[in-house]
């Protein structure tokens, strides 16, 4: 049986307040002011295509939700893999476009909580990640691909505690309920991360280790390597319509709390639920609709970072102008 796939930790409006919303959005957009400023000083002119095809890659994963426990399901957040190969900054803004394009074009996640939707899933998972992985970058193989899988489990960790907390901080759950509902099913969601980041991250290291070093922020894609992450991406886009359909996480959580029918549906649709409207939901109309998915974020990507490197390029002169 063919499924496509479900919301996986993407608070939908109307489980946070307005008040919890806009404070997330103003940390979010502080957060990503200075992710801008720092990608802008380190961006190279081939990091920007990597960056694109990470990106894709990312969109693409997150469309297959795999089981996990009791008739729940879970996926790649892949914010701890962003951060790895292209530093924490970089990372922050690659899940911001996934993030957006999810939510803007196939209305997973909602509008006013967006903002809390980069925050948990993009920001927080990226700064957790990169941080423990930092502390070991000159270790051998093995130290590295612990702390990786560490990594990547407490980043779904942390982005579903700060969740459960803002839904508290709602009104819409007692803390005392809701932590321990939303930590004890992420951290079997988590495995599934831990797995795949971990996964990733050797298929890397047996083909370009230097993504992977001191470096890593600054670290060029090859032709060859974008070309094989494209086709990779496809691979996941054509097997995204076998994804799990059992709730995820957040939903599984919220139904058996009582507080799911609180969520408001989006005020438009363009690809809802990952379905081309006129296609139906069929095989086709999820890989059409993933593939579209994918053309959009690897675009945004590839045109911000393009942005990004023209803004450096012209504030370098004025600062030379300055000094002279």
């Amino acid at each position: 049986m063919f499924y496509s796939p479900v919301e996986p930790m993407h608070i939908p409006d109307n489980f946070l307040s307005v008040t919890v919303s806009l404070i997330c959005w103003a940390i979010t957009i502080i957060t990503l002011g200075i992710a801008i400023s720092r990608t802008n000083k380190s961006l190279g002119e081939r990091q920007v295509p990597l960056m694109g095809v990470m990106a894709a890659f990312i969109f693409a994963a997150q469309m297959i939700n795999f089981p996990v426990l009791g008739g729940t399901s879970g996926h790649l957040l892949g914010g701890v893999l962003a951060a790895i190969m292209l530093g924490p900054w970089a990372g922050m803004l690659v899940m911001t476009a996934v993030i957006a394009v999810q939510g803007l074009l196939f209305q997973d996640g909602g509008l006013v909580v967006m903002g809390a939707n980069i925050l948990n899933m993009g920001i927080l998972t990226c700064a957790v990640g990169y941080g423990l992985y930092r502390s070991v970058i000159g270790s051998n193989r093995t130290v590295k691909l612990t702390v990786i899988g560490v990594a990547a489990w407490l980043s779904v960790m942390a982005g579903a505690l700060s969740t459960a907390l803002q839904i508290w901080l709602s009104g819409n759950a007692q803390v005392q309920v809701i932590v321990p509902a939303m930590l004890f099913v992420h951290a079997f969601i988590g495995l599934g991360e831990a797995l795949i980041t971990v996964a990733a991250v050797v298929f890397i290291m047996r083909t370009r280790p230097d993504l992977l070093g001191e470096g890593s922020e600054s670290a060029q894609g090859s032709r060859g390597w974008i070309l094989t992450g494209v086709l990779i991406t496809l691979t996941v886009v054509l097997l995204s319509p076998f994804a799990s359909a059992s709730p995820d996480g957040l939903e599984r959580v919220a139904h058996d709390l009582g507080f799911i029918n609180t969520a408001q549906s989006a005020p438009y649709q363009v690809i809802p639920d990952y379905t081309i409207p006129f296609l139906g939901a069929t095989p086709i109309s999820t890989i059409v609709a993933g593939a579209v998915g994918v053309i959009v974020v690897l675009t945004i990507v590839f045109i911000t970072g393009r942005s990004l490197q023209t803004k450096r390029g012209l504030d370098a002169p004025a600062k030379t102008n300055r000094t002279t």
